[in-house]
């Protein structure tokens, strides 16, 4: 008899392809701002940090992993953005639902139609968490191609955690809440695409993320270290964080994503990714 636990995810050793799917679909409006010249808000994915828009960045990182056999984005019906941004590195479809489980269920289907199979995976992204990495996505696929679940990217909390209460006397605190095994979940979330496909069926709307759309079938997915700056822009001052990181990695601090010599400008193969896209927004 077996020692291991029921949900123990045994290596599963069957080939796929692997595409990223990125829910573009969402209009943001927790994280809104105005910006200079605009007739009307952007969404959030659109509206731009470090000189171009923030889904441009996010698509960037996507360009850099060869392994993938095609990227799709998923739109709103009548979302004319990608019109003007066109890249042989992704291909937008307008299968954007109300939730995000609905638009991650249209673009799998999408992705079924352009010849993905149920034994391919997909790697499903927010387009709002522009700083993740080529090196982070690569680690992703490494740590789960041949797992029988899937996983994704997600950070080790390091606060302490609290519950709390409200009443007449403000929000009190009401407990500290162990910490050790809590991790916060970030994207990439990579599973199998017929996998998913049913997962997102069953659980419908109620799936904040694909992994809790998977583990509501019983499923365990592995957890793959990501890291601090692989956060969601959510919240007006949020912009003001990815601005800081993404300056800093493209004038040398931090080379890993935009390469180029210490101090130098990002790298020919980022250059040319942006310009073929969009001018830079100033």
């Amino acid at each position: 008899m077996s020692d291991l636990p029921p949900a123990f995810n045994p290596v599963r050793h069957v080939p796929g392809r692997f595409w990223a799917l990125v829910p573009c679909a969402g209009t943001g409006t927790r994280a809104v701002r105005a910006q200079p010249g605009a007739a009307a808000v952007l969404p959030k994915q659109y509206q731009a940090v470090a000189g171009q828009p923030m889904v441009l960045h996010t698509l960037a990182a996507f360009a850099g992993v060869a392994r993938l056999a095609g990227t799709l984005v998923a739109v709103a019906p009548g979302d004319a953005f990608f019109d003007g941004h066109a890249h042989p590195a992704f291909f937008a479809v307008p299968c954007g639902g109300a939730t995000r489980a609905d638009t991650v269920l249209g673009g799998i289907k999408a992705l079924q139609a352009r010849g993905a199979s149920d034994d391919d995976w997909v790697l499903v992204h927010d387009a709002a968490r522009c700083l993740v990495t080529t090196a982070l996505i690569d680690a992703l696929i490494d740590a789960c191609r041949h797992d029988s679940v899937g996983g994704l990217l997600a950070h080790k909390l390091a606060d302490t955690l609290k519950t709390a209460t409200d009443g007449p006397g403000g929000v009190r605190v009401v407990s500290t809440v162990d910490r050790s095994d809590k991790w916060l979940a970030q994207t990439p979330q990579m599973f199998r695409i017929g996998a998913l496909r049913r997962a997102l069926e069953h659980v419908g709307a109620a799936a904040t993320d694909e992994a809790s759309a998977m583990e509501a079938m019983g499923l365990r997915p592995r957890l793959v270290p990501g890291g601090a700056q692989n956060f969601k822009v959510t919240y007006p001052d949020d912009f003001a964080l990815a601005e800081a990181v993404l300056a800093q990695r493209m004038h040398g601090a931090t080379l890993e994503r935009f390469g180029g010599a210490r101090g130098a400008a990002a790298s020919e193969s980022v250059q040319t990714f942006f310009s073929s896209t969009t001018p830079r927004q100033r």
